[in-house]
């Protein structure tokens, strides 16, 4: 069963998701249904996490950040947000991602 997909507006540099057009600053507009919103904010939860383990990388001088673990899962956790904002966001979206050259086959 298809679920029946709602608008959504989305941040990326704060990793907002709102139905509001208004409640901030928005960067995307998506089609999104339930499932999909939530794999969103999943990813947008993981993006967070695994910032918060480059925060504390970056205070240690000898661990490399070209050689990182946490700094790669991040650059790829946001390549994964903007490929699914890309899939679902409306020709705008689509345009400016493009622009980005950010994804890998785009």
């Amino acid at each position: 069963m298809d679920e029946k997909k709602k608008t959504y507006y989305i941040d990326i540099g704060s990793g907002e998701i709102s139905q509001s057009a208004t409640a901030s600053a928005w960067t995307f507009k998506i089609e999104a249904n339930d499932e999909e919103i939530t794999r969103l904010r999943e990813e947008f939860d993981y993006n967070y996490n695994e910032g918060i383990i480059n925060f504390w990388r970056a205070h240690i001088p000898f661990w490399e950040y070209h050689n990182d673990r946490a700094n790669h899962a991040q650059d790829q956790s946001l390549i994964r947000i903007y490929q699914f904002i890309y899939e679902l966001g409306d020709e705008e979206a689509k345009k400016h991602i493009e622009s980005m050259g950010i994804l890998p086959n785009n």
